[in-house]
């Protein structure tokens, strides 16, 4: 398919979200707790093979961590990202937290 080049922004551009938004992924294959076995069917579909772990001795770092409970409310606190001081973060804060300074 052969599109000018505005045609092909635009249809590109629909795909952006606006700032502040983050992309939500409730639906479609990778939705709900069936993921591990859509992957699994996908894959076997496709006649892929399941990719081997880099370091199998290191933890998933892209999955937050359960560390205790929030003084606060109670709920589970989870770590999220960490990194070395006087490097930036990957992840900011929403607006809906309020950080504890005391």
């Amino acid at each position: 398919m052969t599109l000018r080049p505005a045609e092909f922004i635009r249809r590109f551009l629909l795909h952006v979200l606006p700032k502040g938004f983050h992309r939500i992924r409730h639906y479609g294959l990778l939705a709900g707790p069936t993921k591990a076995e859509t992957i699994a069917t996908l894959r076997e579909l496709l006649s892929v093979t399941s990719p081997e772990p880099d370091n199998e001795g290191e933890a998933n770092h892209d999955m937050p961590t359960v560390v205790g409970d929030c003084p606060c409310c109670g709920g589970r606190m989870h770590i999220i990202e960490t990194f070395e001081p006087g490097c930036q973060p990957r992840h900011r804060p929403s607006a809906l937290i309020r950080l504890d300074t005391s």
